[in-house]
């Protein structure tokens, strides 16, 4: 192996907070206090949402796993420190388990007037929680290539951060009811593979001279190049419910990019799938978070996620080292040992079927592992 360069997979993680009324553990408008309070601390690392129950944070440009589970521990405790101040509390979870949309407020703000003039009730309804990780770029060509493949791997990743087993006071069926909320979106799910960088500006550039959109920012898909920054964006994931969760699939996105980097150095390529399979394994990771099985498209047939899950770790091995991530990639043995946030989520209810409970649970653990 010639010095390959790994310095360059640097990890940047946004995460979207709920805020909650502690007495009746609905969700709450902040009325941006959060925001405008954060914003004296950590700048602009803290930003409002469409809904004024949502607080979004990001971290900077990390250099290494270790740098990224110091800044989001330091904005979940500086954002749940402020909401406590003013009386609110902060969870980490894909949906909240019982508010309903219809009472919740949207922020004042030209690009929300936008969007929700445009998407109407698919919007006002979109009242859901992600994480989003970037995995820095030496430059836009690589970025696509890497997306392109990364793609394959999206349901393995998102069936560890399942944490959404609950929509407007109902059992769902599903560990991720998040992303269906989401679907009635434009432009969400995996995307469609594309030849070059060109080929990926080209619809960009259709989309906005036919003013389907203004700018590349509204395409809202599992995983896309970055529209200004030359990072791949991986938007799949359900918010961890604790900073533990989220740094472990950080490292393994980050990891994903990397052994990607290795294998293309190597004139070596994965395999690529076409959308229509890719979405056969999202749609089983929405509904099984860890605990169905996938297809193994390689083989034709179904095999069980967790041992996909083992493999993956496996098939990124070799690229840990040179990113210094192996202890937060360890804890994704974790996830599998003791369930995903959906799993928790639903071993809370069944003892007395009562959602209250669940979103203790949820705002009991936002700074656990911190």
């Amino acid at each position: 192996m010639a010095n390959l360069s790994y310095k360059n997979f640097t990890i940047g993680v946004e995460e979207e907070y709920m805020v909650i009324d502690p007495v009746t553990r609905e969700l709450k408008s902040h009325e941006q206090k959060i925001v405008q309070e954060g914003q004296k601390i950590i700048k602009d690392k803290v930003k409002a949402e469409m809904h004024q129950a949502v607080v979004e944070v990001g971290t900077d440009i990390c250099q290494d796993v270790d740098e990224a589970f110091m800044d989001v521990s330091t904005l979940r405790k500086t954002i749940s420190g402020i909401g406590e101040g003013l009386g609110l509390k902060l969870g980490a979870s894909g949906t909240h388990p019982f508010s309903h949309w219809e009472s919740q407020l949207i922020t004042d703000h030209v690009r929300y007037n936008e969007i929700v003039n445009e998407l109407q009730e698919a919007a006002r309804s979109n009242l859901i929680f992600g994480l989003h990780v970037h995995v820095g770029m030496e430059n836009r060509e690589l970025a696509i290539h890497i997306a392109n493949s990364a793609r394959y791997f999206l349901p393995h990743v998102y069936a560890l951060s399942t944490n959404s087993p609950f929509w407007e006071g109902r059992l769902t069926g599903y560990k991720s009811f998040r992303t269906k909320v989401f679907d009635k979106f434009p432009r969400t799910g995996i995307p469609d593979y594309f030849e070059s960088i060109e080929a990926y500006e080209s619809y960009v550039n259709l989309l906005i001279r036919t003013n389907c959109i203004d700018n590349a920012k509204k395409i809202w898909w599992d995983l896309r190049v970055h529209p200004f920054f030359n990072t791949v964006e991986f938007r799949i994931c359900d918010i961890p419910m604790t900073v533990h969760e989220t740094i472990a699939i950080a490292a393994l996105f980050q990891a994903i990019c990397a052994k990607l980097y290795k294998l293309k150095s190597q004139n070596l390529n994965f395999m690529m799938y076409s959308r229509a399979l890719l979405n056969e394994n999202k749609w089983r990771a929405s509904r099984y978070g860890i605990d169905g099985s996938l297809i193994d498209f390689g083989k034709e047939s179904e095999v069980n996620t967790r041992v996909l899950i083992y493999e993956l770790l496996d098939f990124v091995d070799d690229v840990i080292p040179h990113l210094g991530s192996k202890h937060a990639i360890n804890y994704v043995h974790k996830i599998l040992e003791n369930g995903t946030g959906a799993d928790r989520q639903l071993a809370v209810y069944e003892k007395n079927k009562n959602l209250t409970e669940v979103a203790d649970y949820i705002t009991d653990n936002f700074l656990t592992g911190i």
